[in-house]
């Protein structure tokens, strides 16, 4: 099975940025629509971003478009969300997972070996 292993994780000032990285551990996802999530103390997890197999297609919140961007690298078997313009609201801790439907990417039902999580925290 593949284990994703989410990185890059931390503290940040509001307006600053991150890239997280979600590498593939055991077997590859290359072959898979990846998604990211995050979640926040009492929240509900929820959808950010999500790119499909190829890279073509990728998909986001509407909270996070026009800063955030996924992309991946199939060499390296990883896939990348980088988060610009960052707001005290992006605090979370952000997951990435292997989609294994593909009828509904912004639902995390859709999607079944998920990451420990990174924590993104962003200071007012």
């Amino acid at each position: 099975q593949v284990q994703p292993v989410e990185s890059g994780g931390g503290l940040v000032q509001t307006g600053g940025s991150l890239r997280l990285s979600c590498a593939a551990v055991g077997r590859t996802f290359s072959s898979y629509t990846v998604g990211w999530f995050r979640q926040a103390p009492g929240k509900e997890r929820e959808f950010v971003a999500a790119i499909s197999r190829t890279g073509a297609v990728t998909l986001y919140a509407d909270s996070v478009k026009g800063r955030f961007s996924i992309s991946r690298d199939s060499a390296k078997d990883t896939v990348y969300l980088q988060m610009n313009s960052l707001k005290s609201e992006d605090t979370g801790v952000y997951y990435c997972a292997r989609a294994s439907a593909s009828d509904d990417y912004y639902s995390k039902r859709s999607y079944d070996y998920w990451g420990q999580g990174t924590q993104v925290t962003v200071a007012s």
